[in-house]
């Protein structure tokens, strides 16, 4: 993707919520792809893409600052993206719990299903939706439970198995980071949240590449796609000569 077609991912997403500019940068980590696709993948799937684009973008490395909750601390350190975007280990293939007269069959929450359970009027509707849209097939006794009915029948404990089996399958659904302060030694989790620290440094260098434009319009004359059409390098050039001019 060049600098042309980055600018208008960026422009077009400065309007949109969390949850729009989530597909939006998907769409743009997987070109072509129409959006019942993207919103069918699992939600660890559409972290991996993301830290994927990440990585073409800008790097590897990623640089991380959490205040500590206890001392309040600013923690600055280092991430390799590579290392955080692994893919669900499962693929299309269902998952399965069985334990006790209870066997679930289910596959991993997908983007669709958690958008529609985050917009539920309560977490026990949220729950319901997530439960069934998750579930596969489930079995009490032999006899077959409707998935519908499950999130109200399932045992406390079958229902933690199943959300632990989910996270080990795809880990990268959440990632959240525990961070030991240096100046109290307690630990702080934090959610590292991709769209949001993705959509910051593309926000980031879009302002930067349009003064960049700007500067060297204004010098030069020339239009935005002359500007664009400079690497890099070449277009820092440009600058420091008008600098020094």
């Amino acid at each position: 993707m060049g600098p042309a077609e980055l600018l208008a991912v960026w422009e077009t997403g400065l309007a949109l919520g969390a949850a729009e500019k989530s597909l939006l940068l998907h769409r743009a980590a997987r070109p072509g792809a129409g959006t019942d696709e993207l919103l069918s993948v699992p939600v660890g799937e559409r972290e991996a893409d993301l830290f994927a684009l990440r990585r073409s973008l800008f790097g590897e490395r990623m640089q991380v600052r959490v205040e500590c909750g206890a001392c309040g601390e600013a923690m600055e350190f280092e991430l390799d993206a590579g290392a955080l975007g692994v893919r669900p280990a499962e693929g299309d293939r269902p998952l399965r719990v069985a334990e006790d007269d209870w066997v679930v069959e289910f596959r991993l929450p997908t983007v669709a299903g958690l958008a529609a359970a985050g917009a539920a009027a309560s977490s026990a509707e949220a729950r319901r939706l997530l439960v069934a849209d998750c579930t596969v097939r489930a079995l009490r006794g032999g006899e077959p439970v409707a998935a519908e009915q499950l999130a109200a029948l399932l045992p406390e404990r079958v229902e933690r198995l199943i959300a632990e089996k989910a996270a080990e399958a795809d880990p990268t659904a959440e990632v959240t980071l525990n961070v030991a302060c240096p100046e109290c030694g307690e630990a702080t989790p934090a959610e590292l949240d991709i769209t949001s620290y993705l959509w910051t440094e593309l926000d980031t260098w879009a302002r930067d590449l349009l003064l960049d434009v700007h500067l060297l319009a204004s010098a030069y004359g020339w239009t935005e796609p002359d500007v664009l059409a400079l690497g890099p390098m070449r277009r820092r050039y440009y600058l420091e000569l008008c600098t020094d001019a």
